[in-house]
């Protein structure tokens, strides 16, 4: 029995949060000229929070990154209510995971 594609999302999730918090507690706050940690109104950075949010784990109302959370997403795997990207999940869909989801009726 195979995992399912959520099983797989949520340990890459852990592992790139646990990544995050060594940089942090390490005292790295930037790789690349981004931030590890960024939050406000607008935020760029590897794991942004912010209403305009970009970043590999991006939450926000707009939110565009690999995991995207918020009411607008758009990434590889995105959640939101309208999400776009390989795998979405929300109430309108757009990617490969979402269509295989609806054509098998589950």
């Amino acid at each position: 029995m195979a995992p399912e594609l959520e099983d797989l999302t949520g340990i890459v999730v852990l592992g790139l949060l646990a990544v995050a918090l060594a940089l942090t507690v390490a005292g790295i706050e930037t790789i690349a000229g981004y931030e590890v940690l960024a939050a406000g109104e607008s935020a760029v950075g590897y794991l942004a929070a912010g209403n305009f949010s970009v970043g590999v784990m991006s939450t926000g109302i707009f939110s565009v990154g690999f995991f995207a959370a918020g009411i607008f997403s758009v990434g590889v795997f995105s959640i939101g209510i309208f999400s776009v990207g390989l795998a979405s999940f929300g109430v309108y869909a757009a990617g490969l995971y979402a269509a295989e989801k609806q054509l098998n009726g589950s």
